[in-house]
């Protein structure tokens, strides 16, 4: 019986030259690209603010894109082009967006990108709650 390529352990590829394998491992630092490095960086800051925080970090939701969207958000009389935050209404619960590439752009390092995420949250938080940056986190901004 003649089985399909996929379904066997080893096949070849397209032009039976080779078997199809990864040309690295996928645990390397290569094979994790750039978006997955920031949003595990935002993942571990809502860590650190969720053990700091618990009450205030909870009910939030946070998000990711790519680029900020063209209209600004009505309550904004000047937006900020890293993130955005929308406050609770109607059964929707309060949302926390960062965008990607203008924090990308901004970052000259990892350390410097960590910074920026830090303090972009700590102040969409602190905007969302009528709070100062410092009470959440008291290293905001250095």
């Amino acid at each position: 019986m003649i089985e399909a390529p996929w379904n066997a352990r080893v096949y070849r590829n397209r032009h039976g030259r080779g078997t199809r394998t990864p040309m690295f491992g996928t645990r390397l630092p290569r094979y994790r690209t750039r978006s997955g490095m920031f949003d595990d960086m935002m993942a571990a800051q809502i860590r650190r603010l969720n053990d700091a925080w618990p009450q205030l970090v909870r009910p939030v939701q946070f998000a990711v894109e790519d680029v900020p969207p063209s209209q600004p958000a009505p309550w904004e009389t000047e937006p900020d082009l890293n993130s955005q935050y929308f406050p609770s209404a109607h059964g929707v619960p309060a949302r926390i967006v960062l965008y990607r590439m203008p924090i990308q752009t901004l970052a000259t390092s990892r350390m410097d990108m960590q910074l920026i995420i830090r303090d972009e949250l700590v102040e969409r938080l602190a905007d969302l709650y009528g709070r100062r940056p410092e009470e959440i986190d008291p290293d905001w901004g250095l």
